[in-house]
């Protein structure tokens, strides 16, 4: 069995646990918070054996081979270089870090470490998704020459929508872009297998000033008798982007937290020469191949009728409902059969730190073709 240690136990620790536990071979054996108090009290909601108060103290415990990082983003940095350089296997959450040059910095001691290393991101991992990939890889788009879409959500829609990423010290100079356009970038290149190497990025801050609550309520709790203070906002509600390609061809995204009735809608279409595909996460078992000659096509994620390279994507027959959580455990089986094996595959299919960086540079452009209201090249 392989022996896992898991930091934070905010909203998505427990979601990596419950990816984990149905791998089968891995189990999770200690957790961390940033108290002993709260992170016994989790543990013992988890049914994990062992809890801790500091990272130190988890990566002294034995026998443990691999590190989940699931803390707030300005942790992230810190928490991966101690992992690294206890020389375990880490898995970090997105962003890697918060910027390029601890992206470049993380980069080496990974190698260096020569451990197994990701980064979650989770929606390349969806079934059709990974079937879309297989189809521009066998050439079926002919000729790319266009990547459009877009991530909304709406859970900033309102004023008194407020948690630790609308301050930018805990959550980085970007908010939407980093929180989820970094997701849409991350998915687009892995389906064109394409690099995203200049932007034009156009941002905006709905609500310059957002009512937090004194009680320290966070989004999504609501109370009517609750006490407000205002909070001065530096972080993007809303943005828009063109990007170019490594190979010429160009596109454009947008993403925004503000989008009334939008609640996790990452979307994306690809047009080639012969014919083009367009993916919904809100339907994700449901991929779109558009032809100008003949009618569109819808295919589900039936593992007869997919590509046979991506089919064990897709893990039931047809018509059962598939999701996040088993995109998630994709994500997670990929990553730990690399951790079996002992060393990163050459073509890995999950992403890692090179993958985190590099998204880590897109973001940074975007900021700075922001600021400057020009093109920006990317800086590796």
């Amino acid at each position: 069995m392989i022996n896992v240690g898991i930091v934070g136990s905010g909203f998505i620790g427990p979601a990596h646990i419950e990816a984990l536990r149905r791998l089968g071979f891995v189990q999770v054996v200690a957790l961390c918070d940033g108290s002993l108090v709260k992170a016994q009290e989790k543990a013992r909601l988890l049914n994990v054996p062992h809890a801790y108060g500091s990272v130190e103290a988890l990566l002294a415990h034995p026998d443990l081979h691999v590190v989940h990082n699931c803390t707030p983003n300005h942790l992230h940095a810190q928490i991966n270089r101690q992992i690294l350089r206890a020389g375990k296997h880490v898995f970090s959450e997105k962003p890697l870090c918060m910027t390029p040059e601890e992206a470049r910095e993380l980069v080496a001691l990974a190698e260096q470490a020569g451990v197994v290393h990701g980064v979650s991101f989770v929606y390349r991992q969806f079934a059709m998704v990974r079937q879309a990939a297989s189809m521009l890889r066998a050439g079926s788009l002919g000729r790319i020459f266009a990547s459009h879409g877009s991530y909304l959500q709406d859970w900033m829609l309102l004023e008194t929508d407020y948690n630790w990423r609308v301050d930018a010290v805990l959550g980085g100079a970007s908010r939407a872009v980093a929180d989820i356009g970094s997701h849409w970038c991350d998915t687009v290149q892995y389906v064109t297998g394409r690099r995203i190497t200049e932007v034009m990025a156009d941002l905006s801050i709905v609500w310059s000033t957002r009512r937090a609550s004194k009680g320290g309520n966070q989004t999504f709790s609501h109370d009517e008798q609750a006490e407000y203070e205002d909070k001065p906002v530096t972080t993007e509600d809303f943005g828009s982007v063109l990007f170019r390609f490594d190979d010429g061809s160009k596109g454009n995204f947008s993403v925004s937290q503000v989008s009334a009735g939008r609640k996790n809608r990452l979307t994306f279409e690809i047009n080639g020469s012969e014919r083009s595909v367009a993916w919904d996460q809100e339907i994700p078992q449901q991929l779109w191949i558009g032809h100008r000659d003949r009618a569109n096509q819808t295919l589900t994620d039936d593992p007869g009728l997919m590509n046979p390279d991506v089919a064990d994507s897709a893990h039931f027959p047809g018509g059962h409902i598939e999701g996040w959580p088993d995109a998630f455990k994709n994500m997670m089986a990929q990553f730990y059969r690399a951790v079996q094996a002992g060393v990163m595959p050459e073509a890995a299919q999950f992403a890692n730190f090179h993958d985190g960086a590099n998204v880590m540079y897109i973001i940074d452009a975007i900021v700075k073709s922001h600021q400057q209201q020009r093109w920006v090249r990317l800086e590796r």
